[in-house]
């Protein structure tokens, strides 16, 4: 494996492991992760609405994320 192919295993596994454990990370964790993700996924002036599909991503695929409050959109 190229070290690219291998950046973007562990990646893919880092990231996968966090979504598993996500509705168990304390609120303060899910947020600096949440706040992360969009500044690393912001690629263009298309990704403006990435928050927004993010916290639209962990509310319907996790159920502590999906009680919170709607009006907190983006407040992960």
């Amino acid at each position: 494996m190229s070290e690219h192919e291998n950046l973007e295993r562990y990646v893919e596994a880092l990231g996968l492991a966090a979504l598993d454990l996500w509705s168990e990370l304390p609120q303060d964790v899910q947020q600096r992760l949440f706040e992360q993700a969009v500044l690393r996924g912001h690629k263009s002036e298309r990704d403006e609405s990435l928050r927004e599909q993010l916290a639209q991503f962990l509310h319907s695929h996790h159920e502590r994320t999906g009680r919170r409050d709607a009006g907190q959109a983006g407040a992960v």
